[in-house]
Parts: C-alpha cells; sequence; structure tokens
C-alpha cells in the first residue's frame, strides 16, 4: 500500500465532501484525519457556531489560521478544511509550502442538496440558501482553483470520489511513496 509523502489538504466549498472523503481517504492510506472545525471547536471550548455568534467570523477565521498552522507542523495526515478556509492568503501560502492540496469540485445543486440536511452551517443561517451558495461560490473557485489537484465531487458514491483523489495524487507525483 503506497503511503502519505506530505499531509494531503482538502478544500472547497461546503458540502463538498472534503469530511466524509477525508476520512475514507485517511483510513485507505493507513494516517490520520483531521478536520480543521473539530480542531477549532476543541482549541476554542465552544462550536463553530457559538465562535461565530459570539466572537464574529474574523475572529474564527484568526482561529481557524492559527489551528491548520499547528496540523500543518504535524506528519503527513489527512486534513478536511473549512470551505473559507483556503481563502485566507496565509493559510494558502502555508499550505502550498508545506503539503498537496486538493479541491474537491461540486456543483451547486449537490452542495445546497447536502447543506440542507441540517442547520450547522453558520454562514448559510437565516439566508437563502442556493442564492448565499451561489455567491460564496462565485467569489471562493477561482481561489479553489489554485489548489495542487482538481477533483470531481458528484452525487455518486464518496468512494469514486476517493479513488480519483488517490489517482490525482499518484499523477501528482511526489504525494505518495
Amino acid at each position: 500500500m503506497k503511503s502519505l509523502d506530505k499531509s494531503v489538504i482538502l478544500v472547497g466549498m461546503m458540502g463538498a465532501g472534503k469530511t466524509s472523503v477525508g476520512r475514507r481517504l485517511a483510513t485507505t492510506l493507513g494516517v490520520p484525519f483531521r478536520d480543521a472545525d473539530i480542531e477549532i471547536e476543541e482549541a476554542a471550548g465552544c462550536t463553530v457556531n457559538e465562535i461565530f455568534d459570539r466572537l464574529g467570523e474574523p475572529a474564527f477565521r484568526e482561529g481557524e489560521r492559527k489551528v491548520i498552522a499547528r496540523l500543518l507542523g504535524e506528519p503527513p495526515h489527512i486534513l478536511a478544511t473549512g470551505g473559507g478556509a483556503f481563502m485566507d492568503t496565509e493559510t494558502r501560502a502555508r499550505i502550498k509550502e508545506r503539503a498537496i492540496s486538493v479541491w474537491l469540485k461540486a456543483d451547486l445543486d449537490l452542495l445546497l442538496e447536502r447543506v440542507s440536511r441540517k442547520d450547522t452551517r453558520p454562514l448559510l443561517r437565516n439566508t437563502d440558501r442556493r442564492s448565499t451558495l451561489q455567491a460564496l461560490l462565485q467569489q471562493r473557485e477561482p481561489v479553489y482553483a489554485e489548489a495542487d489537484i482538481t477533483v470531481l465531487s458528484d452525487a455518486g458514491p464518496q468512494e469514486t470520489v476517493v479513488k480519483r483523489v488517490l489517482s490525482a495524487l499518484e499523477d501528482y507525483g511526489g504525494a505518495l511513496k
């Protein structure tokens, strides 16, 4: 079985499958899985929604930046980031320097279907989800496109997306040893 030479950082919109694909990918490669939002919650002692409500998005993004910087110092693992993490210039530069970024690209309808299953997304609370997601996609896609690898995340089985990521990592070179 192949192993990781560098951490693989999954980026993309909320609902793209970063956590579910990331868990499966980590299991397949026999490396740890980390979820940036969970790590942030543990560090802050409260939920992402509570951080947004009490301190606002800028405070959340600062905590996210620090947590991702810390995680990038750990041995190779799979990291699922929040949808806005890669938008931060400093975080993006650190990821580029220390890891391989994979954009899980999904279309608006799939994202909308997935995020509508539960009300845990602070940026989508009390808004028209479709128009908010569409605006975020337009803003974020050019930045996500800076990722080292782009993989389609569609409505098929998550295992198919995992296989696409593995194949892309093999083709990328230097990711798997």
